[in-house]
This record gives C-alpha cells, structure tokens and sequence, in this order.
C-alpha cells in the first residue's frame, strides 16, 4: 500500500521546471530530479548579503545629493571613480568604489510606514493573494537550499536579542525562517558540555529524530519539521563556532570595518558567506532621522562608508564578487523638505538602492531625480523589480519559477514587474 500523503502532491510540470530554472535546494525535490540536473543544482554556489538600514537612510545625504539647493542640506558633493557620478562628502571611501558599484536613484515604492513599509520591502511587495509572502532571506533559503556546507541559509545579524524568527518564512513554513544572531553573538548554548561526549550527544540526537518521525507520520508537520529542522543546523554550527571569537580575528581586519557595531556585524557577515551560509541580513538602527538629521547623518554615515568599503574591497580581493551579490537598502528614503526639527521625514517617493558583485553591471547608475529631489523624473522602480533584477543576478528565473502553496502557484516575485536589464551582466 502506498503511504504517501496527498499534500505531497503539488508538484506541478511548471514548479518542477521553475525550480530547475531557478536552482531551487535539490533536498526540496526529493527524487524527481534526474542525477545530472540534481548535481548541477547542488552546484550553485550564489549567494546574498543584505545590508538593511533600518528606519531609513536619507538618500541626500549619500547617493543622491542635492547641494545648492532648497532641500540640499549643508553637505556637499564629491565625485566618484565614476565620471560624472556625485555622492554625498560623507561617502568618501565607497565614492572610490563606484565602478564596483550599481546604484538605482528612481525608486518609488508606495508605503511610508514602518510598521508596514519593512515587511512590504523585505518580501517585494508582491500582489496580494491572500497569503503572507517570505522576506527576501526566507525566499532565498526555499529557492536555492543551503549550500554544501550544511550551514542555516539564512542569518540575520542584528543589534539586541537572538533566536529563530519563523515569522520572516510567511506561507513557506517556519523551517525557512531566519536565525537571528542578536549582537552577533551565537546562539545559546552552542557548545556541547564537556559531561557529554560525542558518542552520547549523537545517541540522543537519534532518539530525538525517532520520536519526531513517530510525530509526524500522516501530520501536516511544518512546525515539527522546522523544529528538527533547527537541531540539525544547531549541530552543524557547532562545528564552526570559531566563527563568533572575535579575538582570533586579523586586528588589521578588525581596523578596516571598524568596531562599532555596524563593522564588526560586517566582519562577521563575511566570514558566514565565506563559510558557507547561502543568504547573510546585516541590519543597522536608528536611521529614522526626524530630528536633527544632519548631525545624525554625520555620525552615522562613516560607518556606513567604511564597513561596506571594507566588504566591498575584501569580496573582490578574495574572488567572492562573482559569488556574492551585496545589496544596501532601507524601507524608502526622507524627505526632501526639511521639516521644523531639521530632520527629514518618511519618503518612499524617490530614493536609492546600491548593489554590487554577483550579476550585476559594475558602474552603473539608474535613474534620475528631479533637481530638487522631490520626485523621480526617469522609468521609476519598485521594490518588485529590484527582486526581479536579485533573483536574476543569482540565477534564478524569476519569470517562470513558482511556489506551490498547496495546489496553488504562485509566483517568486511581483508578476506585473520585471528586472532592470541596465542592471545586470
């Protein structure tokens, strides 16, 4: 008698082909690969590092200024290694990494909240079909799988308190959600006591995956499995956990991204790529600049410069650009005017996104302002193109592959947008 349960059924032709398309994680396929397509799957070793500002940068103040202007501010221009390309004087280490540079200076995307903003950004801003989408970590670790290395594929390195935040997976299943390493430290308990050996710690991991497969045997077991799901990845990071000692670390290294907190989440979002996490989220606060904008920024903004600086430098440096797409990015940008706290408020209607490395076309700069900021005057582009222009950049075919929640597909990104080809390779 066959045993299989009927939610394992929804593999459509066109999922399969999206997901051979798309390199999606070949343990999510189960047999139904031919050996040669499995192991050019297994192959792919792409990979996403997301520098998310959180509250929102002001793109005035770093890549696209308006100085001599109403809204400009008290900062000036410099020029970059891109002729004819100005940022911001508070940029002066990445106005020398232009030509690895892609920026797009015509977003316009819809929401400016916070509390609905981030998780619109994060997961695209896809059309609604009454399902919770995944942020763009969680997308990421369903589509292409962990790489070779067994590590979590998606990490999120954050100021504050750590944990497994399934949330971020929506209608995926909370297997594909982010572990959060709170102030870039890891998890709790990471290393086995020396009371227990390995003999006896593998014993007990045996037990335990036996009374999981009693569980969920004829059960819908997405909490479970998610569940199991974190043991294994827990021991598999145990592995590696001179990756968290800071004190093993090149001081030169630790000088170059500097020792706020920005730079040592940096660092350490660098050597997780290089060990082998497929998708790294670096996230820095307190961009919300409705006060006193400018002095923030000013203080803010060096930090910025020179810790992407550094991984900029170091993914070329170690040939890890035609592996690793980096993306720098907020919720929107602030306003042009500058209201009566000088500071500058919420604006999604004109702001910039840079990228760089794997896919994309060093030296490039898309779009255009209006003279004073206050609106895009070239093809304005959302947050649903960007997504598009990523998954391209990485491999994956985001026009054809799908998710099947159930019996119903749904496509990977906003199917009424497209990616930026002025973008890409």
């Amino acid at each position: 008698m066959n045993h299989c349960r009927s939610w394992e059924h929804g593999w459509s032709r066109r999922r399969m082909l999206g997901a051979v398309a798309g390199g999606a994680g070949v343990a999510g396929l189960g047999g139904m690969l031919q050996p040669a397509v499995a192991e050019e799957m297994a192959r792919s070793d792409k990979q996403i590092l997301l520098i998310w500002l959180d509250g929102g940068m002001s793109q005035l103040e770093s890549w696209d200024p308006k100085p001599n202007t109403p809204f400009g501010g008290p900062f000036r221009s410099i020029p970059t290694t891109l002729p004819g390309i100005h940022v911001s004087e508070l940029m002066p280490k990445l106005s020398r990494q232009m030509k690895r540079l892609a920026v797009v200076r015509s977003m316009k995307t819809e929401d400016a909240n916070h509390s609905s903003g981030v998780p619109k950004i994060l997961r695209g801003q896809p059309r609604n079909r009454g399902v919770t989408y995944p942020y763009l970590g969680s997308a990421v670790a369903k589509l292409m799988g962990p790489t070779e290395s067994g590590l979590p594929p998606y990490v999120w390195v954050k100021p504050g308190n750590g944990g497994f935040i399934a949330k971020h997976a929506g209608f995926l299943g909370a297997k594909y959600g982010a572990l959060a390493l709170g102030d870039g430290k890891p998890p709790a308990n990471l290393v086995r006591p020396d009371s227990i050996s390995s003999a006896a710690d593998e014993a007990r991991q045996e037990l335990r995956r036996r009374f999981n497969r009693q569980f969920s045997d004829r059960r819908r077991g997405n909490f479970n499995e998610a569940n199991s799901y974190v043991y294994d990845v827990a021991g598999t990071l145990m592995k590696h956990v001179e990756l968290f000692d800071e004190t093993k670390l090149p001081e030169k290294d630790r000088r170059r991204y500097g020792t706020h907190d920005l730079g040592r989440h940096a660092l350490l979002a660098r050597r997780l790529i290089e060990a082998g996490v497929r998708f790294v989220q670096v996230t820095s606060y307190g961009w919300d600049t409705h006060g006193d904008n400018f002095n923030s920024h000013a203080s803010r903004m060096p930090k910025v410069d020179q810790s992407v600086t550094a991984l900029i430098e170091d993914l070329y440096d170690r040939g890890l650009d035609e592996r690793v797409l980096v993306v720098m990015m907020a919720e929107f940008g602030r306003t042009p005017r500058i209201n009566g706290s000088v500071g500058r408020d919420h604006w999604p209607n004109a702001w910039s996104v840079a990228m760089a490395g794997c896919g994309i076309r060093p030296g490039t700069v898309v779009g255009e302002t209006l003279p004073d900021g206050t609106d895009v005057k070239t093809t304005p582009y959302d947050i649903g193109h960007m997504f598009h222009t990523w998954f391209s950049a990485v491999g994956l075919d985001s026009a054809e592959a799908e998710y099947m929640n159930g019996t119903q597909p749904l496509p990977i990104a906003h199917d009424d947008m497209h990616k930026v080809d002025e973008l890409l390779i």
